[in-house]
């Protein structure tokens, strides 16, 4: 038995002419508001900017994209970057070596001798793993 796989499944679906579902609400919702400030001025003069911003921001919404992301999900992001609590987890610190470092954690670590290997990225990684395996199995037998 066969079945048809979607495909373009990342394209919204034309429903008012040009327009999918969300731009059309996004430029219904903002001429709705316009109308009402209009209504609640009954002047065109007082309310041409509030009307012009409010136009200006519905057609934002519905038709401006950044990388290719709709305008609304890099607003969302935006306000849950600067609403959350961010967790800093590396600052960097220059540390040197101090006369009250254990005896013990420099001779271990002056012990190991790191041999330059060079035929290709993935030996050298092996290699690294392999050397990093044993220094943690020479502390755990101590």
């Amino acid at each position: 038995m066969r079945f048809q796989v979607p495909q373009f499944i990342e394209v919204e679906d034309k429903i008012f002419g040009p327009l999918t579902l969300k731009q059309f609400i996004y430029l219904a919702g903002g001429g709705g508001l316009s109308f009402l400030v209009y209504s609640l001025t009954n002047s065109i003069w007082i309310s041409v900017l509030p009307i012009l911003v409010i136009m200006s921001c519905s057609a934002a919404l519905a038709f401006y994209k950044i990388n290719k992301r709709p305008l609304i999900l890099v607003l969302e992001s935006a306000f849950k970057y600067y609403l959350t609590r961010k967790l800093y987890i590396w600052k960097k610190e220059n540390k040197t070596p101090t006369a009250t470092a254990d005896a013990d954690t420099l001779e271990h670590y002056s012990s190991v001798t790191v041999p330059k290997i060079a035929e290709s990225k993935l030996k050298d990684l092996t290699w690294s793993l392999d050397v990093q395996e044993s220094i943690y199995s020479k502390e755990s037998q101590k």
